[in-house]
């Protein structure tokens, strides 16, 4: 969403193999304003992907707050994804917008870690859970507001929810629309860990990092194999980790690393 003296809805910064990714419209609190949002939103990521030297990809928020989620604003004046006159329209409107984003998660190779700076409501906690990890700030808030605007998660929250946490935790958001803190998110799962708002950045850097250091390929085949295997046959899935292993063990990185092991091994005295 760039051109006319607008900034774009997207900033990437690079750190060696780690790109973080920042939605920057801090004025709206990260809301997702339109399709053309969305778009460069997913362009950018799908981009970051395909990366060979991209090993980690952190996702957070310019401004207070990670995302508010669909504009309340841009709904009222009829500028959002919503046609009034013609739901149709509407239906198609999600399927080609917001839709693309959990698909698109899904199918990413590369690891990625939201480092949730602030609030998280709707579709900003949506799309919290689609990150692989979520490590939040003590600042940030969680809620599924859309029962509470007399809709459902259009972007797949019911999927994503009770693969998060327990399947009677996520009734309890989706039900209610509750907002809860950063404690209670720890608690039900739904981020692995909280942090003053001034560590963030850098908890979420030293993670990304431990991940980035080892050999890309071996990390965004495992990442495949966690994703896969939530709805597979452990048969179907070891017969895909054996393919996979066969790829791994021909790979230069693999040699080199398992070069540099046995040399460390060597190096250990013995008793």
């Amino acid at each position: 969403m760039k051109g006319s003296g607008m900034e774009p809805a997207v900033l990437v910064e690079r750190d060696g193999g780690i790109a973080v990714v920042r939605l920057n419209r801090p004025q709206r609190r990260n809301a997702f304003t339109d399709v053309a949002m969305i778009d460069e939103v997913a362009d950018t990521i799908r981009t970051l992907d395909r990366d060979r030297e991209v090993k980690c990809l952190v996702l957070t928020g310019n401004g207070s707050a990670f995302s508010a989620g669909g504009d309340l604003k841009a709904m009222l004046d009829g500028t959002s994804l919503v046609d009034r006159e013609r739901p149709e329209a509407t239906r198609m409107a999600y399927r080609r917008g917001i839709q693309q984003l959990p698909e698109l998660f899904e199918a990413l190779e590369v690891p990625v870690i939201a480092a949730v700076n602030g609030p998280a409501m709707g579709a900003g906690c949506d799309l919290a859970m689609m990150c692989d990890i979520r490590i939040a700030s003590e600042t940030a808030r969680f809620a599924q507001t859309f029962v509470t605007l007399g809709l459902v998660s259009g972007d797949g929250g019911a999927w994503l929810l009770p693969r998060t946490m327990s399947f009677a935790d996520a009734c309890e958001l989706a039900f209610t629309g509750d907002t809860i803190d950063a404690a209670r998110a720890l608690e039900i799962g739904l981020v692995s860990r909280v942090v003053p708002p001034e560590r963030l950045m850098e908890e979420t850097m030293s993670l990304a990092r431990r991940i980035a250091r080892h050999p890309a390929d071996g990390v965004r085949m495992t990442k495949r194999l966690l994703r896969m295997g939530r709805n597979m046959q452990i048969n179907h899935l070891l017969e895909v980790s054996a393919a996979m292993q066969a790829l791994g063990h021909n790979t230069p990185e693999h040699r080199t690393a398992l070069v540099e092991a046995y040399e460390r091994i060597s190096r250990k005295p013995t008793r």
